[in-house]
């Protein structure tokens, strides 16, 4: 039996077609960064027209990158950018508003209550769920350090 099986998976990995892994890479880095410029390109045209600082430009940018992400994913083109980059979407918060939207619209036959509202966070909510414990830990930790730091 142990030689049908080492048979076998030396068959499996003879057969089995190389991954391009560096042009993956490549490819995640180039759409990635991409993203972020479009991102950073985001953030100067609200600082410049509408007056917003370094530090309150964020949650509009952030807010603006996952309606498009959204837009992008419902009309299935992020779907094709996603395919060509793999991991280079997802790493974003481009990558939130794509599997928040994609899960919504996947259980729209269901209706509005329970399917998309039931399910829409599925996948997200976990880290919406991490991410706020993340945000508690580092302002009990900044906090306990500015009253140490004031005695």
């Amino acid at each position: 039996m142990k030689d049908i099986q080492s048979d076998y998976k030396s068959y499996e990995q003879a057969t089995e077609p190389k991954r391009p892994l560096v042009k993956n890479c490549i490819r995640a880095f180039l759409v990635g960064g991409l993203i972020c410029v479009i991102g950073q390109s985001i953030s100067f045209f609200y600082m410049y027209f509408f007056h917003f600082t370094e530090q309150t430009v964020g949650n509009p940018t952030v807010a603006t990158l996952i309606f498009i992400t959204m837009l992008l994913t419902g009309f299935g083109v992020y779907d094709r950018i996603a395919q060509f980059a793999g991991a280079g979407t997802a790493v974003p918060v481009t990558g939130f508003g794509n599997a928040v939207i994609s899960a919504a619209i996947e259980h729209r036959t269901e209706g509005f209550v329970q399917g998309v509202g039931g399910n829409m966070f599925k996948l997200a909510g976990s880290v919406i769920l991490f991410g706020v414990f993340s945000a508690f830990l580092i302002a009990l930790i900044k906090t306990i350090f500015s009253y140490w730091s004031g005695i």
